[in-house]
């Protein structure tokens, strides 16, 4: 409903413009004024707005182009002789296909004649010769100034452009209205715009030309018989500079060529040109880098794959606009082929904003052998095309090769030359397609051939675009200038702000901000925006480093809490510390291999004898220092990513609460390398009292740390002395076991226990593993028995220098490395800055360097506030005069009925005369 109340505003005021005009149309004065542009109710003129309801087709038509000379008078039967149909005040009228019967506003140059009775001319007949043709081109090339849109216009047009401008300059979200033109490299863009400004400056032709989007704001301004242009300066403040065709297309060349050297290549900033011409439409064009479509991937094209992948994101980036009408350029003569449509689709999937011109209509005319051909391809079925573009079928162009200049190679002497082919080039073409067809073209085919009618096309939607966005400037533009306002007092409050004491205590105050910023980050907090400043257990692996043991193996994602989430601040801290305790505390003891544990018996000092209870504590402490010691310096370095996070997200919330310290550098330099230096240092010393731990439980075993589940030891060591009891017997009792050399007293025992006597369950099972124990713990001929044993030990001691070592790290680390944020920095940022304030404060505010940045920084803000006060006066007379013209209380009416029935009324009240 707002949509279409601003459209009705937009409307309402045309027809008043169209109403002032007509009044004046008997008046001599008034003959050769034109009247207003007819205008529609939906998002794109009407196939059937470019002609009168009554310009028809004659029968027995031949391909022949008349303009009639229309005088001005009052004679309502000279009128109508002359061609003074429905009201028309004055001009030229074409006997066919005039762009509007009612209206000449916007047409193009190439198509009316100048303010002078020209004699009928058939312009390719087989009977007229070159003579006529150069009369009719010439005649084609004229450019009254009433056939181009009013003042009113003209200052719309302007205020759009400035705003552009500043959007630009700025890096302001506004999106004025604007045609973004889309195509590959050999489609003939450059071509197309020359065209469309009536003068050749650019470079045509094959490559890479454009390498930064060139926008393009083109003015009718009719005192300019030579091209006047403008270029927006880059170096210091925005401002327009008159330069000439060779320096802006020198440049352009500069900029291409800088870019070519650049590790991007691509820019997306637009170079801003400015073009006053009388010849020139009113239109703001952006020429975007041409597409490129490389050759399967090679060795040999993976150079043009990056560059085809960065042109596609920057078009792309630039598609984004929903207030660009994008206009796409199709180089084919089969609409299947969607090549520049690929594109354009991924970001206008209905083609809704969406213009499509086929170019280079002279080279497909000759391809095609049946009139069904070209049936199809000036009038494509909707599936072909895969959306509703606007104007309803794609718009047809052909440019004339050749350049402008006086050289030998050059092949027209001047643009006027230039403009006059491209008119009998249009002209040629509609001659070819009634020749194919064998009839004349219908009016809808015939407003969809040639630069003229693409031109007046883009012209009345663009208007139409910006008359429906005016309500919706006005207020943004009322709220950027507050900003502004409020930047610029910030700014001038901060210049009057740099003397020593009110420096102290804006430090003081910022320091006080950014402790109590830190503690409710870590504490927890909603404030700062997750999906900017938040990290997924992915992301957190990447820039903090993974818990990776010595196989390289991860633990994947599903298995941890709250992976996919994106945290900071003390939710992150926790996630991280819980994947360290789940990684870490379910290792298992590496694999014990058979070389290692005869390795680890070695020889006594007293005595040749195997202790396999020391082989096992030496194994058990090597393996946990070597699997634990890497996992420690992983989460420092874990934990000391999380906390330096919160820097920025400190900062962050300072801005939006309007705490932070602008223009002084070297303050918040000396605030974050204190921050920085304090988490690296704590970080290390946190470190090395766990690497103290770590060394203590891997250095000595004690048992009553290490073995802490006996009871499995107990039930794992019964089963074994089972198991080998019941091999002994199977084997005549010559086991491993009883060939051991020992007292007599022992070797009667174990005796015993082998041949299964019978007793008591508890007394044969305590019996079995004493006797075990001692008939292995000396034997140094490794059985499996004894490989098991060792085995259970190494891993029950192992387990215990796990639990303990997992439970020490995050105590400590909580303790002497979280917590020091918040209980110990503050102090030791409060003594730094107050030493610092004290001894030298030009080490802490660089006042001279300060006050440079704030004074650039205040001629901005003036120079972009006065600019901004300049639009807002423009928009608001815009939209003054919008208002007034028509309130908005009136009923919304057909606009094109009324102003029909308005001329109507008009032409029997003369006739009636």
């Amino acid at each position: 409903m707002k949509h279409e109340a601003r459209a009705n505003v937009a409307e309402r005021w045309i027809s008043h413009q169209a109403t002032s005009a007509s009044s004046q149309g008997n008046s001599p004065k008034a003959s050769d004024q034109s009247s207003p542009p007819r205008h529609w109710n939906g998002n794109s003129p009407p196939a059937n707005a470019f002609t009168p309801p009554n310009d028809q087709p004659r029968p027995g038509f031949t391909p022949s182009y008349s303009f009639v000379p229309v005088m001005g008078g009052s004679d309502p039967a000279t009128s109508k002789q002359q061609g003074r149909s429905h009201g028309h005040p004055g001009g030229f009228v074409s006997s066919m296909s005039s762009p509007s019967q009612h209206n000449l506003v916007g047409l193009s140059p190439y198509l009316v004649g100048r303010h002078k009775t020209l004699p009928r001319l058939h312009l390719f007949n087989r009977d007229h010769g070159p003579k006529d043709v150069s009369r009719a081109t010439a005649a084609l090339s004229g450019s009254p100034e009433s056939l181009y849109p009013s003042a009113g216009n003209e200052k719309l047009y302007e205020a759009y452009n400035d705003l552009h401008g500043l959007a630009q300059d700025f890096d302001k979200p506004f999106e004025a209205p604007a045609i973004l033109l889309v195509g590959h490299q050999t489609d003939g863009k450059s071509a197309l715009i020359e065209a469309l400004m009536g003068f050749q400056f650019n470079h045509v032709g094959g490559g890479t030309k454009t390498r930064r989007p060139i926008t393009l704001h083109m003015k009718y301004n009719a005192a300019c018989s030579e091209p006047l242009c403008y270029l927006m300066t880059e170096d210091g403040l925005p401002r327009e500079e008159e330069r000439s065709l060779d320096d802006i297309q020198a440049h352009i060349e500069s900029e291409n060529l800088r870019l070519e050297r650049d590790t991007h290549q691509f820019w997306a900033k637009e170079i801003i040109i400015k073009i006053e011409y009388k010849y020139c439409p009113n239109l703001t064009i952006i020429d975007t880098p041409g597409l490129i479509a490389p050759p399967p991937q090679s060795k040999a094209t993976t150079a043009l794959q990056a560059q085809a992948k960065a042109v596609e994101a920057l078009v792309r980036s630039k598609m984004q606009h929903k207030e660009f009408i994008i206009l796409c350029l199709e180089d084919c003569s089969d609409w299947s082929n969607a090549t520049t449509r690929r594109v354009v689709m991924q970001v206008d999937p209905e083609l809704s904003r969406t213009i499509v011109v086929s170019t280079k209509l002279d080279t497909r005319i000759p391809q095609f052998a049946r009139a069904a051909d070209v049936e199809l391809f000036l009038r494509p079925p909707p599936r072909l095309l895969d959306g509703d573009i606007l104007g309803g079928t794609p718009f047809f162009t052909s440019v004339p090769s050749g350049r402008v200049g006086s050289g030998r190679d050059a092949v027209y002497k001047s643009n006027e030359q230039f403009r006059e082919a491209v008119a009998a080039r249009e002209l040629e073409d509609v001659s070819s397609l009634e020749e194919k067809l064998g009839r004349p073209l219908l009016r809808e085919e015939r407003n969809h051939v040639g630069v003229s009618r693409l031109r007046w096309f883009l012209e009345q939607i663009l208007q139409r675009k910006y008359m429906e966005s005016v309500p919706s400037i006005v207020p943004l533009l009322d709220r950027e200038y507050r900003n502004v306002t409020l930047k610029l007092h910030q700014t001038v409050t901060d210049l009057s702000d740099l003397d020593e004491i009110k420096l102290k205590e804006r430090g003081r105050v910022f320091r006080d901000s950014f402790l109590a910023k830190l503690s409710l980050l870590l504490k927890g907090t909603v404030v700062a925006p997750p999906e900017k400043f938040g990290e997924t257990l992915q992301d957190e692996r990447v820039h903090g480093g993974a818990f990776v043991g010595a196989d390289g193996l991860q633990l994947p994602f599903k298995h941890m809490p709250n992976a996919g989430m994106r945290l900071y601040g003390g939710a992150q801290y926790h996630r991280a510390m819980a994947e360290f305790r789940f990684v870490v505390g379910g290792m298992k003891c590496p694999v014990i291999t058979r070389e290692e544990i005869v390795n680890a018996c070695g020889v006594e000092d007293m005595h040749d004898g195997t202790n396999y209870f020391r082989t096992a504590c030496v194994i058990a402490v090597a393996k946990g220092r070597d699997v634990f010691e890497p996992f420690l310096h992983q989460l420092g370095f874990r934990l000391s990513h999380v906390l330096r996070r919160l820097l920025p997200i400190a900062l962050f919330l300072l801005q939006k609460d309007g705490e932070y310290l602008s223009n002084h550098d070297m303050f918040m330099k000396r605030v974050s390398t204190a921050f920085h230096l304090f988490v690296e240092c704590t970080e290390r010393a946190c470190r090395e009292k766990c690497m103290e731990d770590l060394l203590s439980t891997t250095r000595y075993v004690t048992w009553s740390l290490h073995n802490r589940n006996r009871a499995g030891l107990r039930q794992f060591l019964d089963t074994v002395s089972l198991e080998q009891s019941i091999l002994t017997n199977s084997a005549g009792g010559s086991g491993d076991l009883v060939s051991v050399a020992s007292n007599g007293n022992k070797q009667e025992n174990s005796s015993k226990v082998l041949k299964g006597q019978d007793s008591s369950g508890g007394q044969m099972t305590q019996t079995r593993l004493v006797d075990l124990l001692e008939s292995t713990l000396w034997n140094r001929r490794l059985a499996q028995s004894s490989e098991d044993i060792v085995n259970a030990l190494v891993a029950k001691i192992f387990e215990g220098i796990r639990d303990h070592f997992v439970t020490a790290a995050e105590l400590k680390f909580n303790c002497f490395f979280l917590m020091p944020v918040v209980d110990k920095f503050p102090a030791l940022l409060r003594e730094d800055l107050e030493v610092a304030f004290e001894e030298d404060l030009d080490r802490v505010f660089d006042v001279q360097q300060a006050r440079q940045v704030l004074e650039h920084q205040r001629m901005d803000l003036e120079h972009e506030l006065r600019r901004v006060e300049r639009l807002q006066e423009k928009f608001a007379g815009i939209h003054h005069q919008l208002s007034s013209a028509h309130p908005v209380t009136v009923p919304p009416k057909d606009v094109a009925e009324d102003f029909s029935s308005m001329l109507s009324i008009r032409e029997k009240q003369a006739s009636d005369s």
